[in-house]
Formats: structure tokens, C-alpha cells, sequence
């Protein structure tokens, strides 16, 4: 059972694949191929980057920032883009939008774009990207020391609404998909249908540690093979081998044998064990 798009760990996935190829590097030529994916594309952007050396790539909740000279290259996946390091010469498909090529040229490398539904983006930002309308808004980093269980009961104090939903709030925690929420839920012995206001700090002390080993193990496994998501050598994840609840409806709990059961929570699928979690 696929996701609907590729989350923090996917994200984190391909940060770590194309980095170590292109830090440094200086673009050579950038190749747009349509006028727009979410918001449209900056015309102006092989200008902007020609000859711009790429300092590195970081990653802010499910968005990745090209930190190049003169400023930064923001992209997001959307529900079906890829970034893929090819070949300079390889020809590019129906769905391949955007080339970015990197030097020197007797070694040139293509990063490359490809987005069927064209959901994704790529924005060029000037000046602090943190404070970027798309950036701003973001809430805490899950894999960073500041989250941690006395953090997130204070931001869920008072909250009526179910916990798993409330973990999805990008506003509030970045990064944990429907995906990773299940099963770090499972993980922490919780009920997704649990108020988030009244999940004790003992049970978050179980939570917070089920979460950063759920990312971590995620990225661990190359991420999840999602529906439409590649890495950048055009291998899968794994990580859905691992899987305790997500996509298991009707099979045995792998801990106590009890049916995986699945309820609807606001239009998203979640999964949990009746048995252990309580």
C-alpha cells in the first residue's frame, strides 16, 4: 500500500543521495520545460544560476534549500516528483521538467526533476529562506534535541482532538506523514483516537523516543517505496517491510496477533492494533 507522498524520511532520503555529488559544483546549464509545476517556475532561473556554486542541501520539514552563492533554490517533491542524478546526455522523458546541470564539463552531472502531477516546486529565494512565507509557518524539526516530550506536551495542553491527526499538523511538528504517525503511535503503545490534550508526559516520554527511532529507522531503509517515489539512483525504500500497523488491516498484530483494525480520521486512513494500544 502506497503513500500519497513522499514524507520526511523520503525527503531526508534523497538530501542524503545527491548532496555528496554535487556539493561544490557550479551549474553549467539549467533546462526548464514547463512554464509552471505548483506555482510557476521563475523564468529568470537559468540566468540566476548559471555559474552558481552549490554550497550543500538542506532540508526544512518536507522542503529541500540549494544553498548556492547568491541565494537559495527551493524544492518541493509534491505528491509525485523525484530527483534523480543522471547522466549529462540522458534524454529526458514526458514527465521530466526541470534539468539542472552541474560541472566541470568533461564530468557533468544532471539533476533532474521529474513530476507527473506536477504538484511539486521550485522557487528561487533571496535573503533569509527561514522567513519565506512556504518556510515560516513550519513547526518543530522531530529528529532535533528541541523535541522533546516536556515540548510537546506543553503544545498539546488543552488540545481535544485526536492525537494522530494533531501529529500530522505540519504547523506544529514537521514531517510526520500519515505513514510514520501510525506507527510511531503502535510504537508508543497509544490509541490514535487518544485526545492529544490528555496524553500524559509518561506516555509522550514513550512517544517522542517512537517517533525520532520510526524516522530514523525509515531513513535507515532508503524510505518507503511509495506510489510514485524514486530515489535519486532510481532504487525503492523498504521501510514498508518493517511496517507494524500501516497497510495491515486484518492481519496479526505482530506483537500480539490481535487484527490489525483501520478507522478513518480526517479523510486519512489510520491503522492500529486494538491489543496494544490502549
Amino acid at each position: 500500500m502506497g503513500a500519497a507522498l513522499p514524507e520526511l524520511p523520503e525527503v531526508e532520503v534523497t538530501r542524503l543521495g545527491i548532496a555528496p555529488s554535487l556539493r561544490d559544483r557550479r551549474v553549467i546549464a539549467v533546462s526548464l520545460r514547463a512554464p509552471s509545476l505548483r506555482y510557476p517556475l521563475p523564468p529568470d532561473l537559468p540566468a540566476r544560476l548559471m555559474a552558481q556554486r552549490l554550497r550543500g542541501i538542506s532540508r526544512r520539514g518536507k522542503y529541500l534549500l540549494f544553498d548556492f552563492v547568491g541565494g537559495h533554490l527551493l524544492i518541493h517533491l509534491g505528491m509525485s516528483g523525484s530527483l534523480r542524478l543522471l547522466d549529462a546526455a540522458t534524454p529526458p522523458g514526458r514527465h521530466d521538467h526541470v534539468d539542472l546541470v552541474f560541472g566541470p564539463t568533461g564530468k557533468a552531472v544532471t539533476l533532474r526533476l521529474r513530476d507527473p502531477r506536477r504538484f511539486g516546486a521550485m522557487l528561487w529565494i533571496e535573503g533569509d529562506p527561514m522567513a519565506h512565507p512556504l518556510l515560516a509557518v513550519l513547526g518543530i524539526e522531530p529528529l532535533t534535541e528541541a523535541f522533546d516530550p516536556r515540548w510537546l506536551k506543553a503544545s498539546l495542553s488543552g488540545l481535544k482532538a485526536a492525537i494522530k491527526p494533531v501529529l500530522m499538523d505540519g504547523h506544529r511538528v514537521v514531517g510526520i506523514g500519515n505513514i510514520y504517525a501510525s506507527e510511531s503511535l503502535f510504537r508508543a503503545g497509544i490509541d490514535p483516537r487518544t485526545p492529544a490534550g490528555r496524553v500524559s508526559l509518561k506516555r509522550l516520554e514513550r512517544l517522542v523516543p517512537a517517533i525520532k527511532a520510526t524516522l530514523a529507522a525509515a531513513i535507515e531503509a532508503g524510505g518507503s517505496s511509495l506510489r510514485d517515489f524514486i530515489h535519486s539512483d532510481g532504487s525503492s525504500g523498504y521501510f514498508q517491510q518493517q511496517y507494524f500497523v500501516y497497510g495491515r488491516t486484518g492481519e496479526a498484530c505482530r506483537v500480539c496477533g490481535r487484527a490489525i483494525r483501520e478507522l478513518r480520521q480526517g479523510q486519512r486512513a489510520s491503522f492500529y492494533c486494538p491489543g496494544c494500544q490502549k
